[in-house]
């Protein structure tokens, strides 16, 4: 007895079906941080490419394509060098140090909500 073989096909995130969304939260019910071990790299004939997963249902087998993004040469390059584009470098007051993070906690007295 023969079987058929399953449908084999690729859909976006963004676009899968009610079946196709039920079967992906299944296998990966955390979301995003539950599919990266599973996320490849596929190269199209054009050069460019794209990260999908396989997700399985009964009667097809998909690539669900994952918007990923990738670091570029120079961001990396920029960030290696110190230069991350970010100009409060020299501005001390807009970032917490990571020694002393209780002193700006908010205290009973102080609302929230009030100001």
């Amino acid at each position: 007895m023969a079987t058929t073989p399953k449908r084999r096909a690729v859909c976006s995130y963004e676009n899968m079906s009610e079946e196709l969304a039920a079967a992906f939260a299944e296998k990966y019910p955390k979301g995003y941080s539950d599919y990266f071990p599973d996320l490849v790299k596929y190269d199209k004939p054009d050069g460019t490419n794209f990260y999908a997963v396989t997700v399985e249902i009964p009667d097809a087998i998909y690539l669900v394509k994952i918007k990923v993004k990738t670091d570029d040469a120079e961001d990396l390059e920029r960030w290696l060098d110190g230069d991350d584009g970010d100009d409060s470098e020299g501005n001390e007051g807009d970032s917490l140090p990571d020694d002393n993070i209780s002193q700006y906690s908010n205290g009973d007295d102080d609302p929230v909500d009030g100001e």
